[in-house]
């Protein structure tokens, strides 16, 4: 493990992972480079401020579910080149129904330099009995549904969301407005540096 970055499962206990780009069940369909075991870590500092939200999250009567943390810089890479290959249709209906691989760059579903690889951004969601609750979208999903301000979510969507949200301000994390499951440490202890160690 890199000098300062933590296993998020080990580090709050009960917390539970789903790293998806480990696997060929994400956007690239494919493993994506760098993510050679399927572990979510972070900086120690963005691991204390999960540590409080998880917490707060359990006193609320939910659990969560991370499905991605530090990402190296070498798997963003990997996202580039896989954007500039010839459409296949394989993954579009589950994460990019509206759109084409040309737009997710402009419309900030994925940057060539991604905050995940700076280390304190985590996407994850709420669980309820060890499920993911309704969020009115599903993870990675590259749509004006996946938008915080939504118009379309049920009362039950949009409350999910607002305690997510809540829980994940109250431990110091910032959203991502085009992305509900998107968030990064407000405080985070490498602004400025994007790490491309493996996940191992």
């Amino acid at each position: 493990m890199e000098n300062g970055f933590v296993d998020l499962k080990q580090y709050v206990p009960g917390v539970e992972v789903d790293v998806r780009y480990a696997t060929a069940h994400n956007l690239a369909g494919h493993p994506l480079a760098g993510y050679r075991a399927e572990k979510a870590i972070s900086t120690v500092e963005a691991a204390e401020a999960l540590r409080k939200a998880f917490a707060l999250a359990q006193q609320l009567g939910y659990g969560m579910l991370i499905y991605d943390a530090y990402r190296p810089q070498k798997a963003v890479d990997d996202f580039v080149r896989w954007s500039e290959q010839p459409e296949n249709g394989t993954t579009k209906a589950e994460f990019y129904p509206a759109l084409e691989k040309t737009q997710l760059f402009p419309l900030g579903y994925i940057a060539r330099k991604s905050g995940h690889s700076r280390g304190s951004t985590i996407d994850l969601t709420l669980t309820r009995d060890g499920k993911p609750v309704d969020m009115g979208g599903d993870f990675d999903l590259m749509d004006e549904r996946s938008h915080h301000n939504d118009p379309g979510l049920t009362d039950e969507q949009e409350k999910h969301r607002r305690v997510l949200c809540a829980i994940m301000a109250y431990a110091g994390f910032a959203p991502y407005e085009c992305e509900w499951w998107h968030y990064r440490l407000m405080k985070e202890p490498h602004p400025d540096c994007y790490f491309d160690f493996d996940i191992v």
